[in-house]
């Protein structure tokens, strides 16, 4: 027996969709500025703090834009302190394998799944956000042999706790061209997160999309603490002053890794998932910066799950700009502590 597979259909090389779906050359001039933007934020030449925010999921492309739109106008009142790549995270890994995907397998998230679809449909979106909000995003590299259909439209790249073990995620990583930030697994092994961050910045040779490639290493891989969960599914923390402090001392203890810097994700099992907590943790990693010239320099910035709605849905509810995965601070919370934010930062 050979495989089990049914093979449906060829789907698109990233080279012929993006020929199909160009970008203009001002969509080209927004990605190329504020990649540079962000490039000097991790390379320590901007002060500027980063903040990764937006939905869980990008389900509804309507909500996303009223979302990031309303974002833009917050942007342009912090924005000599804030440095804002939403998140427009449209592939969603399942611990069980099962249940909704992203809009990259069900453009509809009642539909049926149809990756072609998905696939225009999640170029179209990313390109709709740049074009009417000016913004370029971040996305979650689920799957490495996808990102190239977005390359053109990103300036952030997260691997995930279950991913950052994986080597085709490290050696791809390599070779992106932007930040790559690097979860801590969900055990909470901080070495396993390092390791994948010396791989990512180290050059690499490797089959992809049918090619054999080679990579310079990617000195922008960075670490993402995002809270672990113990041997009897309890969740813990990881971004207090002493996790952060330790972060450091692996970071010293080999100093062959280009730009130290770590972005703290506010909630996952640093919340246990309790969205709330998000307002509570970005103040206390604030507070850290503020305590500590290390963790200042160290601290590039904070990922936060924001949406229209607070909390989150079951598929089918039907509430407008609310989650349909992990729970979301909702928008009123979230452009008041911006705003604070913003104060605080020195």
């Amino acid at each position: 027996m050979d495989m089990q597979m049914n093979f449906v259909r060829k789907i698109p090389s990233p080279q012929e969709l993006k020929e199909q779906f160009p970008l203009t050359e001002k969509i080209q001039k927004i990605k190329e500025e504020r990649d540079e933007i962000v490039k000097n934020i991790f390379e320590g030449k901007d002060e500027r703090f980063l903040l990764i925010i937006g939905p869980c999921s990008a389900d509804n492309e309507e909500a996303v834009l009223d979302y990031m739109t309303r974002l833009a106008k917050v942007q342009d009142k912090v924005k000599d302190k804030i440095f804002m790549v939403p998140r427009v995270y449209t592939n969603k890994p399942r611990t069980k394998g099962t249940g909704y995907k992203g809009m990259l397998h069900q453009p509809n998230p009642q539909g049926e799944e149809d990756m072609l679809a998905g696939i225009i449909a999640i170029r179209e979106m990313h390109t709709r956000v740049v074009k009417e909000t000016g913004f370029t995003c971040a996305e979650e590299m689920l799957y490495p042999d996808n990102h190239r259909y977005l390359s053109d439209l990103l300036s952030y790249v997260a691997i995930g706790a279950r991913s950052v073990e994986d080597q085709q995620h490290r050696i791809v990583a390599s070779g992106l061209g932007i930040p790559v930030g690097m979860k801590n697994p969900t055990s909470g092994d901080i070495s396993v997160m390092m390791n994948s961050i010396t791989a990512a910045q180290a050059k690499q040779k490797f089959l992809y999309r049918g090619w054999e490639v080679t990579t310079e290493g990617n000195p922008l891989a960075h670490s993402i603490l995002r809270g672990y969960v113990d041997a009897f599914g309890r969740s813990h923390s990881n971004y207090h002053y002493e996790d952060i402090r330790n972060l450091i001392d692996c970071y010293a203890a080999d100093p062959s890794l280009k730009n130290p810097a770590v972005i703290i994700d506010c909630n996952h099992s640093n919340s246990g998932k309790k969205y709330m907590e998000q307002i509570r943790i970005s103040k206390d990693v604030l507070h850290s910066r503020h305590v500590s010239a290390d963790i200042k320099q160290i601290v590039k910035g904070l990922m936060i799950e924001s949406y229209i709605e607070d909390g989150a849905q079951k598929i089918g509810d039907g509430v407008y700009g609310k989650s349909i995965t992990d729970p979301c601070l909702g928008w009123e919370k979230t452009e008041n502590l911006i705003y604070e934010l913003a104060e605080t930062l020195e």
